[in-house]
């Protein structure tokens, strides 16, 4: 866990609302209870620890179904009633089996990332004043079409496995979300073809 999350001290006998959220995908997977002994076994063991209160001892996820969580961080809110504990799950979070408590995970089309992304690009549409986007959503479409071929040849001559890659193969994202806005079609509508594959 980051370091900032050594200083959380609860008071003696102090129970607080926990809400667990999936790192990767943002999804709240469940809402228990932490004392200060659940976050100390957190922080001792890297795995997420709560208190039962049904059972009124420490309980630590997963412990009869396997289904761990790694923790990631854990932040409390601004009254410091409320922690944010962010995990890695090793399987479905609920005992019914979902994946979450809340019911099956509902896929984002949108990752908060690209979606960004998207909207950067649109609000640079027409903008004067030399910008990059801009010009290249102005031009004639055969100036976008160059880059996506261009990435995408840097994306074969780069070397394997290197951070060299990496970079590269986001330029070709970048560079195909324009090409895509310039013919006047979502930058993200790839991501719903990918879904519809994925199901």
């Amino acid at each position: 866990m980051r370091p900032a999350d050594q200083d959380l001290t609860l008071a003696p006998g102090q129970l607080v609302t926990c809400v667990v959220q999936d790192a990767g995908s943002g999804d709240v997977l469940m809402v228990a209870w932490a004392d200060q002994e659940a976050l100390d076994a957190t922080r001792e063991t890297g795995l997420a620890h709560f208190h039962s209160r049904s059972r009124d001892r420490l309980w630590k996820k997963g412990e009869t179904s396997g289904n761990t969580m790694a923790v990631e961080s854990i932040t409390p809110d601004c009254d410091g009633d409320t922690l944010l504990m962010r995990v890695h799950p090793a399987g479905p979070a609920c005992h019914t089996g979902e994946e979450t408590c809340f019911g099956p995970r509902r896929f984002d089309p949108r990752p908060a990332v690209l979606a960004e992304l998207a909207d950067v690009i649109e609000s640079r549409r027409g903008r004067a004043g030399g910008s990059y986007v801009a010009g290249m959503l102005g031009s004639a479409r055969d100036a976008p079409q160059r880059k996506v071929g261009e990435e995408a040849v840097e994306v074969l001559l780069a070397e394997p496995g290197s951070p060299e890659l990496v970079a590269e193969v986001a330029d070709l994202w970048f560079h195909s979300m324009l090409l895509l806005a310039r013919d006047g079609i979502d930058p993200l509508a790839p991501l719903e073809v990918l879904r519809q594959r994925r199901s």
